[in-house]
């Protein structure tokens, strides 16, 4: 059974788990943690401010554990070649691994769109909506 109790060890240890870059969920599916509603109502408690602060800092490191990632995946090339072997058991080229491409591709796309939304200020995409954003109006025309 997931202990339920409060202590500063338990809420240091979520923190630190997230740090690294395991979801709350994987965190609480962990033996001797809360289970994920535990922790939701620790961080509504207002006794608990200390612990919220924490997690909110552990959030944002975790963001960027998260952009780090991103780079890793994307020079990660050790499984986008397939060797191609001949009859005789002798290797006679390489070609893409479309799939092992593809998965990196979705990997660092998901990555992204989640640093989009923890830190939108940061990792967002931006958007034009002062006075000299919009389209480009050219009056007059050329010289005669």
């Amino acid at each position: 059974m997931a202990k339920s109790t409060y202590t500063t060890a338990i809420a240091t240890k979520i923190c630190e788990m997230l740090v690294e870059g395991k979801s709350l969920r994987q965190i609480c599916e962990e033996p001797g943690m809360p289970n994920k509603a535990t922790v939701l109502r620790w961080l509504a408690d207002e006794k608990r401010a200390v612990f919220r602060d924490q997690y909110a800092r552990a959030r944002e490191m975790q963001a960027e554990a998260i952009a780090d990632e991103i780079l890793e995946i994307a020079d990660d090339g050790r499984n986008d070649w397939m060797e191609i072997v001949g009859k005789e058991g002798d290797t006679v080229g390489w070609r893409v691994n479309g799939e092992a491409v593809q998965r990196s591709r979705l990997r660092v796309d998901s990555r992204k769109w989640l640093l989009s939304k923890m830190l939108p200020k940061k990792y967002g995409e931006t958007k034009d909506s002062g006075e000299d954003s919009g389209d480009v109006k050219i009056h007059g025309g050329l010289p005669e």
